[in-house]
């Protein structure tokens, strides 16, 4: 938890000092160790909040590990904050109002089973799907899915439309399906407390719409 800590504070750091010099920061000299020594990949996810209520501000990450965890949270982050294509670069105004979450990938797992076994092999709350097939791929986080309360099938079908195919491209021959975990951790408010993310806990709120 200290480290999922870290990396979030690490997250806002990079881009508040980004916005102010317009450097990229260096990995601080305090870095926990382990955070130097493994290459995870890593997603930064920003959410404007309001009223308690997050939207999406900016995801962007490396499903496969990239230098080291410290240094692929910075430039996840960077690249959440201003290079997302789906939103305008994020502004200095804007800070004390978007909170920070970091996810942190467990290595990628090829799942081969028959395209009608898939779904059952999935389990909501604990994977997250990458789908590859030639040049096209697409990556959904494992907290997509809770947040929508989409069942596997759904979660395989939008899995394919993120990678620009049609919904039912998992029944397709060639089409490459990995797993993977994640440990999520995330501003509770913005600069508030940081939390790790139990998505189990979450997904039992879709039971109860």
């Amino acid at each position: 938890m200290d480290e999922g800590k870290y990396l979030v504070r690490l997250a806002r750091l990079a881009v508040e000092e980004f916005i102010k010099t317009r450097k990229v920061i260096e990995v601080p000299s305090d870095v926990p160790q382990r955070l130097l020594q493994d290459n995870y990949g890593v997603f930064t996810t920003i959410d404007s909040f309001i009223d308690g209520e997050r939207e999406l501000r900016g995801c962007i990450g490396y499903p496969r590990g990239k230098v080291n965890t410290a240094k692929a949270t910075i430039d996840s982050a960077l690249a959440a904050a201003f290079d997302d294509p789906r939103f305008t670069p994020l502004r200095q105004e804007e800070l004390n109002g978007v909170t920070f979450e970091v996810s942190v990938l467990s290595p990628l797992e090829r799942i081969d089973v028959h395209p009608r076994d898939l779904p059952s092999h999935i389990e909501v709350g604990r994977h997250g799907l990458v789908i590859q097939h030639g040049f096209s791929g697409g990556l959904l986080l494992p907290q997509v899915p809770v947040e929508y309360c989409w069942d596997s099938m759904t979660f395989l079908n939008e899995a394919c439309v993120k990678a620009s195919m049609p919904p039912d491209c998992w029944i397709e021959d060639g089409v490459e399906i990995y797993l993977y975990e994640a440990q999520i951790f995330r501003e509770t408010i913005p600069r508030g407390d940081v939390e790790e993310r139990d998505l189990i806990r979450e997904l039992r709120r879709c039971g109860s719409k």
